[in-house]
């Protein structure tokens, strides 16, 4: 049952994004795509409930990677191709030393396709209604001035005004000056992105503002859902602690026996509430407008599947991007290890089971190995110290158990993939591009990863790459952070493979787990 469950949340998970996404990138239907995509996970699910039969690693991967191929070819191949608003107008000069100023480069006449990608933000129906073509060019060029930008292109493209030219001033102060000329002219009709090129030379955009058609509060909070979804949480999380205290199921409707799972079910609500109450402060100290926190149970194994908050402005430069990105993960992992610690004090060793040779014992709620992670490894030997001997399981305490599980959900949001916290971080970190290229290779890694020594991240792996590499830039793309800044990512960052690796051989004999 729980395999079949496990099915349709992915397929509901991945039905909502190319609902949203590629349905109006392709014209290929993306119901085809969601089916071409569900394959592999529907083949084993089939294997395993149906026949009875396990499918090889070798043959899942084989499945896996045609489908991840073919779906990527058939969005590749029916790309929807945005029209030509007709000639590019060229811009008068704006300054007497004009004549001196280099032609723009031939390659970076047309936007390029990620770039096209990256100026997303705003809606279709926004879109719709505000006709860029109308934008008088004599207007939009003084809002440049040629001590700030000198502009020398630009373009009319049915999703924004692509203002190509050399940047002259520092990059917030020109975004600035910018803005503000933006502003007077145009009123709140625009959204002004400072982006990158693939050349590194700095454009500016002009978007449509869907704050002008409509309320950003239009559909508003919704504290009833927000609170409903808190309370069946909590009891989804108190039956599965009460179940790892050893309840059985038909014992859950009993008070007593379902007062088990409180600890359990205590921390880790407050671990993710951590999490996410921390970037919604966070949001709404920058003037960002976010939804509530809306916690998401599951009514099996662990009770839940982590909460998220939705912003509902654009982020306004990468400062901001990673104060949101990485507060969460820090809050939540301060009080993740809190727990683990105090829990590991009434934590007990016990003899491993008989497992394959070569092999690490499985995760359970009772018995876990130390070697599963490095973090999990050097804790255990600091708290347990001498009772720990080698090749021993841990039987977790409950409030452990909730601050190793708070630890893992926050190290699959530290995940450097588009619009999770880690994607967020390195696109601040490095820009949008070098971040979507580290989404990119961090999907296969992880991937690599639960097929060789991780199995238990088998799931999360492949949920990776449902989701975009790519995060949605933000409206100052070009200013770079501050080195204590970059030191914190970097750190947040070791802390995910802290989590993640294996404690390896030289380790585990260093630390006596072997």
């Amino acid at each position: 049952m729980a395999d079949w469950i496990l099915l349709a949340l992915v397929g509901s998970v991945t039905y909502l994004l190319l609902q949203k996404s590629v349905a109006r990138l392709s014209k290929v239907p993306w119901r085809i795509l969601w089916l071409v995509m569900m394959m592999p996970p529907l083949v084993w699910v089939l294997g395993r409930q149906v026949f009875q039969y396990e499918m090889p690693p070798l043959v899942m991967l084989v499945l896996f990677l045609t489908s991840y191929f073919t779906s990527m070819t058939l969005v590749r191949r029916g790309r929807l191709r945005p029209p030509t608003a007709g000639p590019k107008p060229e811009v008068e000069n704006p300054s007497p030393d004009a004549e001196t100023e280099p032609d723009p480069d031939p390659e970076e006449e047309t936007p390029t396709e990620p770039i096209e990608d990256s100026l997303s933000l705003t809606q279709p129906v926004a879109l719709a209604h505000t006709p860029i073509s109308e934008v008088p060019r004599e207007k939009l060029s003084n809002c440049f001035p040629w001590n700030v930008f000198y502009l020398q292109n630009v373009e009319y493209r049915p999703q924004a005004i692509i203002c190509r030219g050399n940047l002259r001033a520092d990059p917030s102060e020109a975004y600035e000056r910018v803005q503000q000329n933006v502003e007077n002219t145009f009123g709140n009709r625009f959204l002004l992105v400072l982006q990158e090129g693939f050349a590194g030379k700095p454009f500016f955009a002009l978007v449509p503002n869907p704050a002008a058609r409509r309320s950003l509060t239009a559909n508003g909070d919704l504290p009833i859902l927000a609170m409903g979804l808190l309370l069946f949480t909590f009891w989804t999380t108190l039956s599965a602690g009460a179940q790892a205290a050893g309840v059985s199921a038909d014992q859950l409707l009993h008070l007593p026996s379902l007062m088990k799972g409180l600890p359990y079910a205590l921390a880790i609500l407050a671990i993710l509430g951590s999490h996410e109450w921390t970037r919604y402060w966070v949001a709404r100290r920058h003037n960002i407008k976010t939804s509530l926190p809306y916690f998401i149970p599951v009514p099996f194994v662990l009770g839940t599947f982590g909460a998220f908050i939705q912003l509902k402005e654009p982020v306004p430069n990468r400062k901001v991007l990673f104060d949101i990105g990485i507060s969460g993960p820090l809050a939540g992992s301060i009080v993740a290890l809190g727990m683990l610690l105090l829990g590991l004090f009434f934590s007990e060793p016990q003899a491993a089971p008989a497992v394959p040779e070569g092999q690490p014992t499985p995760i359970s709620f009772h018995q876990i190995d130390p070697r599963l992670s490095v973090l999990l490894g050097i804790l255990s030997r600091m708290v347990l110290w001498d009772q720990l001997q080698p090749g021993q399981v841990i039987d977790l305490h409950p409030l452990a158990f909730a601050g190793w599980l708070g630890l893992v959900v926050i190290a699959f949001n530290l995940m450097p993939v588009g619009q999770l916290d880690g994607g967020h971080i390195v696109h601040a970190v490095y820009g949008q591009q070098m971040g979507a290229n580290v989404g990119r290779v961090a999907r296969w890694l992880v991937l690599l990863l639960a097929l060789t020594v991780q199995p238990w991240l088998l799931l999360w792996a492949l949920l990776l790459f449902v989701i975009s590499s790519a995060d949605e830039p933000a409206l100052n793309d070009v200013t770079e952070l501050d080195e204590g800044r970059d030191l914190l990512g970097l750190g947040m960052l070791t802390l995910l493979v802290l989590i993640l690796l294996p404690v390896p051989p030289f380790l585990q004999t260093w630390l006596g787990l072997a």
